[in-house]
């Protein structure tokens, strides 16, 4: 990647061609997961330059100079005037909206962070102030909105000012069909779309001899929708109360009727179906009448926690996504008790970075 703050800015680590990079993930893949896995690993590319969707920027102020910032390699901050991994329509809109705001001392004071976000339907820009907003900022932030033909939003401590109504609408091509998924502004989306589709294509390979899912941690239905249709019918939770909103919406856009959204933690139906305590939830939803023949997690770094691991084992078929390799290995170290991998993909969400994502496919002996 040919970046005029390559090994300065932190935020990549690898320095070698693209192919080199891949060899060298798939080599760290194997050295970690041969113990689990003795069959060939997949492994997903991605374009090495502008495949992030979504970003966020730190800003500097110099007098009356305003610059991007982020994390110096050797410690504190750099400023920088590109980033060639964000898309080509954010890397675009980048200089233009410094240099809108630095025209605009009242956009300018007190900004602290800005974030990026595409969708296929429009691009959202947030700006992060220390500073009380009120409705006075309104058409200044309408007025850069215009200009970038964009939607802004202000964002305060317990404030938000919107440019505009959002209409923020992605859409995801799984094997050469489309999905419509509605996000709120705040919703977490992987940052690869790219990437994203293939993920979702290699979890719905998984799936034979189907009957209901159950899926943990489903935000709002990214690999919900798709695989709904692979099964009778869906259980998936999630703890974000916009999240749930989100994904029930998209089961409405998206013609799926088989699908049931708990806004529960993982932790809390694990109580569920071990009788523990009862919800309020779950008057409507008899859980027990599920037959899960698969399991979707999809856990954030941290990984599964011991009861969501012991609950999990009892059911023949895992499929496992991961962010964090470490949280993984320690996880399989307990499922590998009782399940064997069938399956194991690496995606590359971070193209010259060391980070990999992984997707595994577990069946009980």
């Amino acid at each position: 990647m040919n970046c005029k703050h390559l090994k300065e800015c932190g935020s990549c680590t690898l320095f070698m061609p693209y192919d080199e990079q891949v060899k060298l993930k798939l080599d760290l893949v194997s050295e970690n997961f041969g113990e689990f896995y003795d069959g060939g690993f997949e492994f997903f590319t991605s374009n090495s330059t502008h495949y992030r969707t979504r970003a966020e920027f730190g800003i500097w102020h110099d007098n009356d100079k305003i610059s991007y910032t982020m994390n110096h390699a050797h410690g504190g901050k750099l400023c920088i005037d590109e980033c060639l991994k964000v898309s080509d329509k954010i890397f675009t809109i980048m200089p233009k909206l410094l240099s809108k705001i630095s025209e605009n001392d009242n956009l300018k004071q007190k900004l602290f962070g800005v974030e990026f976000l595409q969708s296929s339907s429009e691009v959202l820009i947030t700006l992060l102030y220390h500073k009380k907003l009120d409705e006075s900022y309104l058409n200044d932030i309408r007025n850069l909105a215009d200009a970038l033909e964009v939607k802004i939003l202000a964002r305060s401590r317990k404030v938000k000012i919107l440019s505009d109504e959002l209409d923020l609408k992605d859409e995801l091509n799984i094997n050469g069909k489309k999905f419509e998924l509605k996000l709120s502004e705040t919703a977490f989306t992987q940052p690869n779309k790219a990437i994203n589709e293939k993920m979702i294509s290699w979890a719905g390979e998984c799936v034979c001899d189907s009957d209901d899912l159950l899926e943990l941690y489903c935000g709002h239905g990214n690999f919900t929708i798709p695989l709904s249709f692979k099964f009778n019918r869906v259980l998936a939770t999630e703890i974000s109360k916009s999240s749930i909103a989100n994904a029930k919406q998209n089961c409405q856009i998206n013609g799926v009727s088989n699908t049931k959204f708990l806004r529960m933690s993982a932790d809390e139906l694990m109580s569920a179906f071990n009788k523990e305590r009862e919800f309020n939830r779950l008057k409507d939803i008899d859980i027990f009448d599920y037959n899960f023949t698969h399991v979707l997690v999809d856990p954030p770094r941290a990984g599964l926690s011991k009861s969501v691991i012991e609950f999990i084992k009892n059911y023949e078929n895992i499929i496992y996504i991961s962010c964090c390799m470490d949280s993984l290995k320690r996880d399989l170290k307990h499922l590998n008790k009782t399940h064997k991998v069938l399956k194991f993909g690496v995606f590359d969400q971070f193209a010259n970075t060391h980070h990999v994502e992984c997707g595994v496919l577990l069946k009980r002996f």
